[in-house]
């Protein structure tokens, strides 16, 4: 899962996220409140600056725009952008408003207080203006949109409805992570990501159930001429509504929580890459889901890194939820952490039209020699051209189940090509294996793997069965 090529705009209210950290060490004298003795202090981007801090966690570039002022939060949250080279600082200068600054009192691992320091004025003409100026410098550079609303100001009418129209006629999707009950004013977003509160003040219905969510979720789709909604539903996960299609759960991982901050920063942060990097959305809640599961467990307005979900997909993942056929990024970066743990990773490729006992005998053989076993399956095309305008028999997407399902198989990709060579280069295993009907010199990618430190196995093949053999006794019945 690689999102170094994917840029996010990020659009919202910007703030500083300002930590102060110390010990409570007595009741004060004056009023019976705790006595803070502060001995740390932390700031960094918060609010949609957060979004940005997640974008680059994760590997990803970011354009951030929103309203900072000028006076030291500013500064401060100026500098603190200008240390993130994957950041993209398009915040417009007000003198309007103060820079929004939230600080946090921490005590022992626990907020102790939270002071807040914003303008309630509404958005200025000159303030909209430059705002959607900024979009239309930046919004040619990027794969998605996040608009983080907090409510502070930044999304008014005229800027969402130019970043809407600016990003549909570029068919760039936007993501909306919602504080308005009103979502009339996100018409058009490709998804908006309410928690369980939200979506209940939005669609006016309650949402305690599964279907109570899916049908709130479908009320507020409607308002908003949105495709999808993704309810965050804390502790129990997280549910896709589209307008089309089924609805798909996800259940969060039971685990110690610390601190909520940002989550919701997460979750859209992550769906906007990996949509972005061409992922479906299914595909990008369950990336979601398991980022927001990473930063619950940390303390402040924390990021997940993208070894830190790629892990927290595999604690995840039940034989429900891997995916049956993974994209050569994603099995790249899997192949990359089971190596780091000490695994031994091998490979092997086959059409593996009609599975059969012989191809059962070969990939037991090959999960014998190594810790984690990923087969590449060739393309329908490539099995047309290969073998014929009668074949396969079975679709890929057939086939890849079918061996996903495989005890011996722990990764399934595919290749286009007539050869897994490509594959073979990106996965760089660490053993090859392939039948003993080839000859070493025979093996495609045995060089590439050998040179890098690799071994190539070639393994026995049980006598009497073929996938020809088997499709003419079908024929003849």
């Amino acid at each position: 899962m690689d999102f170094s090529s994917v840029s996010v705009l990020c659009l919202g209210d910007v703030m500083l996220d300002r930590f102060l950290y110390g010990s409570m060490e007595r009741i004060s004298p004056e009023a019976p409140v705790p006595v803070l003795l502060l001995d740390n202090r932390r700031e960094m981007p918060g609010g949609a600056g957060n979004v940005a801090n997640n974008i680059t966690a994760l590997g990803g570039h970011a354009v951030l725009i929103g309203l900072v002022g000028k006076d030291e939060a500013g500064g401060l949250l100026r500098s603190a952008l200008a240390r993130q080279t994957r950041v993209v600082d398009a915040t417009v200068a007000t003198t309007s408003r103060p820079t929004i600054c939230k600080t946090r009192f921490i005590a022992a691992n626990q907020q102790v207080v939270r002071a807040d320091e914003e303008s309630r004025l509404p958005l200025q003409a000159t303030e909209a203006a430059a705002l959607c100026a900024a979009i239309d410098a930046t919004i040619e550079a990027v794969q998605a949109v996040v608009v983080s609303d907090y409510g502070k100001g930044v999304c008014g009418p005229q800027v969402l409805e130019h970043v809407f129209s600016a990003a549909k006629a570029r068919n760039i999707p936007v993501f909306v992570d919602p504080k308005s009950s009103d979502y009339r004013l996100y018409c058009g977003a490709t998804c908006i990501t309410p928690n369980g509160k939200e979506l209940a003040a939005a669609s006016g219905m309650p949402v305690d159930t599964e279907a109570l969510t899916e049908a709130a979720a479908r009320k507020v789709m409607a308002d908003a001429e949105a495709d999808a909604i993704l309810a965050t539903r804390s502790e129990k996960g997280m549910m896709l509504v589209r307008r089309t299609g089924e609805v798909l759960s996800v259940p969060a991982r039971a685990r110690e929580v610390f601190d909520v901050s940002g989550a919701g920063d997460t979750v859209i942060a992550t769906m906007a890459l990996a949509t972005g990097a061409g992922h479906s959305l299914e595909q990008a809640m369950r990336v979601a889901n398991a980022a927001a599961g990473v930063v619950v467990a940390k303390l402040g307005t924390a990021t997940a890194d993208i070894q830190e979900v790629l892990h927290e997909l595999d604690e995840q993942s039940g034989p429900d939820e891997m995916p049956h056929l993974l994209p050569l990024a994603a099995a790249r970066a899997q192949v990359q952490r089971w190596q780091s743990r000490g695994l031994k990773v091998g490979f092997t490729n086959g059409c593996f039209d009609i599975l059969h006992p012989g191809h059962v005998s070969l990939l037991a053989e090959a999960r014998a020699a190594c810790d984690r076993l990923i087969v590449a399956l060739n393309t329908d095309d490539s099995i047309s051209r290969l073998k014929g305008p009668e074949r396969p028999v079975n679709t890929l997407d057939s086939r890849a189940r079918v061996m996903a399902a495989v005890r011996y198989v722990d990764a399934v990709v595919a290749f286009a090509e007539d050869t897994p060579l490509e594959a073979i280069t990106a996965l760089m295993p660490d053993v090859l294996i392939k039948g003993a009907d080839y000859k070493p010199e025979q093996v495609v990618g045995a060089d590439v793997v050998i040179a890098a430190g690799g071994s190539l196995v070639l393994a026995d093949l049980a006598q009497g069965h073929s996938t020809t053999a088997t499709i003419g006794r079908i024929r003849r019945v």
